[in-house]
């Protein structure tokens, strides 16, 4: 029986590692397996969108499950399932398998093998791909080990690439020309969904991003794979290139690269299912009060309009102080459309044009008070 402390997340009971990450991406200790306590989040979200697909019944794989936290939970909260939770790792198995046997489960079963072996020989209806770092090698196996029209989910942990700030190596990853800044984290999201639809594509089908995110220090994407080349071609025109000035604050996107347009290629289209997100329901999750908030935030965002606005450009190009976000939403929507986002606490999602949103910024803007100097 393998050592560990035992847990309670959401309604499951989890044997983990007695020494384990509590916060951010950790690390991989030699000898152990992984787990990650602030990902909690990220299984609660799971959870909470199987439940809403109200499928009455499901085939789950956790591609690289490690403890089998993810799949466990999702066989005892997640009506109708039946799971495979798979690992490489020998270390892992014993785990698994005592967290199956702590929550008395039926509907599970813990495999250990490569994840391109696995899905050459099975397909789920669901396929969850949450690798330590960057999924980009392991995307194409999770498609195939997807049905049509089931669902995936693939996290990636290499902000730092995705998010510009080492282009080089998301070059090399995925092919995209990263944006830094204000935009950095939506770019990085976006990033990740155009390399998983070029990887869809590879197979004449098309997906359709259900619920994609960024949280802490990961970006999570569920898109739902469609058969047929013509949603494969309607995928494939909602790649785009982007223009993004940081001293005009101008944005533009582009289907074509061009000499402003070399940012990219990024997803432009929705982010969210919103008639999805509205089923979502985080009562008893592990972390319910977040859930909670996060699930409002992304009920009202707008997410098809890209690219978000931040407080903070906003005030080093006005040379104003920042008004309260709540105050700059609700200016906006007395003309047009506006949202909050969850990027950021401090950024928004419109439909309006840039002149209109300094216009509005500059009328409820503050005036920076000057520096505090000694008196002469």
């Amino acid at each position: 029986m393998p050592e560990g402390t035992v847990i309670t997340e959401g309604a499951t009971k989890l044997l983990v590692p007695e020494t384990h990450s509590v916060n951010g991406p950790g690390r991989i200790e030699s000898g152990s397996v992984f787990f990650n306590e602030q990902m909690a989040f990220n299984r609660d979200v799971s959870i909470m969108l199987l439940r809403a697909l109200e499928r009455p019944s499901m085939t789950v794989a956790d591609a690289m499950t490690a403890t089998g936290a993810r799949a466990v939970r999702i066989a005892n909260e997640v009506p109708g399932t039946d799971v495979t939770a798979n690992d490489i790792d020998p270390v892992a198995i014993p785990f698994i398998e005592r967290n199956i046997e702590l929550n008395g489960l039926t509907n599970i079963r813990a495999h250990r093998g490569n994840m391109v072996s696995l899905f050459a020989e099975e397909s789920f209806d669901y396929v969850d791909l949450d690798p330590f770092g960057s999924p980009s090698l392991f995307i194409q196996s999770a498609v195939r080990g997807t049905k049509k029209r089931g669902v995936m989910a693939i996290t990636a942990t290499d902000t730092a690439p995705l998010a510009g700030a080492q282009a080089p190596k998301c070059r090399r990853r995925y092919q995209c020309e990263p944006v830094k800044g204000y935009l950095c984290h939506e770019g990085g999201l976006r990033i990740l969904l155009c390399n998983i639809a070029r990887e869809v594509g590879k197979f004449d089908i098309g997906m359709r991003p259900i619920l994609s995110f960024f949280a802490d220090h990961y970006y999570r994407c569920y898109v739902e794979l469609v058969p047929g080349t013509s949603a494969c071609d309607k995928m494939l025109d909602q790649l785009g290139y982007l223009h993004y000035d940081m001293k005009t604050l101008e944005r533009s996107v582009s289907p074509e690269y061009d000499q402003t347009h070399r940012l990219g290629p990024f997803w432009t289209g929705p982010l969210f299912d919103k008639e999805l997100i509205s089923r979502m329901d985080p009562s008893g999750m592990a972390r319910e009060k977040k859930c909670a908030k996060t699930l409002e935030i992304w009920k009202e965002e707008i997410d098809s309009v890209p690219y978000i606005y931040d407080l903070s450009e906003l005030s080093r190009f006005t040379k104003l102080s920042p008004p309260s976000l709540e105050d700059m939403v609700a200016k906006l929507r007395e003309t047009g459309d506006a949202s909050r986002t969850h990027f950021s606490p401090t950024s928004f999602a419109t439909t309006q044009s840039l002149e209109d949103i300094l216009a509005a910024y500059r009328e409820i803007g503050h005036p920076t008070p000057p520096p505090q100097g000694k008196s002469e």
